[in-house]
């Protein structure tokens, strides 16, 4: 991996996943918006509106892309037609960063469109590893992978989940994508205190954090990306911060997507949080 660049990526401060319902409004009315996040697969094609648009938000906004079907976790071999397209975009738009989820999507060929848990062992570990660093010769970047929320867990894991993500990035030299509400519904779902994965997460690999909403079902919390961020989550930002430091922050909507006006606040509010505690981390 000798030619691929190492330097750490910039900080790009406070941004939102760009979603179709605000194109225009973000166009028309960009103040408080650091930089956008886009979902890869929106824009893998050769051509059309999509491209159109897109380009149009990379003349005004630095761009991040992040995926859902990389799927490094599975045992099919990695999609080289999907990262072919990956890589095109990539060098289309120059984003950033690129990112995607430490889970599997699929297996023999069939695309589950769910984040899957990986079982936290020694082989899954050294599997994961190997794919990473196959993705990060192919795309000539290093990725970062996101922690997603759980619902089970494996009974043959050896490591606790951020002790493996952590020796994922160590060891396939990649970086992290920190969902703190990721870590919250997980925490409260399996029973642990999330201050431990804080705590066990290394500074110098968080690149990005995400900050979402979720829902409480009946006997488990549902990462749904369908609601405002809610206050546990927002207090356990604060505590990231406190650790990480300046990292860049984004807002995440999937559904029952609001007017911008609201994800603006919710942005501004990250940003009144934040930057006190980052500035005393400093």
């Amino acid at each position: 991996m000798s030619a691929i660049d190492k330097n750490r990526p910039p900080y790009l401060g406070y941004g939102l996943g760009l979603r179709v319902e605000h194109y225009q409004s973000l166009l028309d009315h960009p103040q408080g918006v650091d930089w956008l996040e886009i979902i890869s697969e929106n824009y893998l094609v050769p051509g059309g509106l999509p491209l159109v648009w897109l380009e149009r938000f990379r003349a005004r906004f630095p761009l991040a892309m992040h995926g859902v079907s990389l799927s490094i976790g599975g045992t099919d071999p990695l999609d080289e037609g999907y990262l072919a397209r990956l890589d095109a975009l990539a060098r289309r738009i120059e984003p950033a960063w690129v990112s995607d989820h430490l889970c599997w999507t699929g297996v023999q060929g069939v695309n589950l469109h769910d984040l899957m848990p990986l079982p936290y062992t020694e082989e899954a570990l050294e599997h994961v590893v190997a794919r990473v660093r196959q993705v990060q010769d192919r795309l000539q970047r290093r990725i970062l992978l996101e922690n997603v929320s759980s619902y089970i867990r494996f009974a043959q894991a050896q490591l606790e989940e951020w002790e493996f993500l952590a020796e994922v990035a160590r060891r396939a030299d990649c970086l992290i994508l920190l969902d703190i509400n990721n870590i919250y519904v997980s925490a409260c779902n399996h029973g642990f205190d999330p201050m431990r994965y804080i705590d066990g997460v290394p500074v110098e690999r968080v690149q990005q954090f995400h900050l979402a909403g979720h829902e409480h079902g009946a006997a488990l919390l549902v990462d749904t990306h369908d609601a405002p961020v809610p206050s546990p989550v927002w207090a356990l930002y604060e505590a990231a911060v406190r650790r990480f430091g300046a990292v860049s922050t984004m807002i995440e909507r999937d559904d029952h997507i609001p007017p911008l006006s609201e994800l603006l606040a919710e942005l501004e509010h990250a940003r009144r949080l934040a930057e006190p505690l980052a500035r005393a981390a400093a």
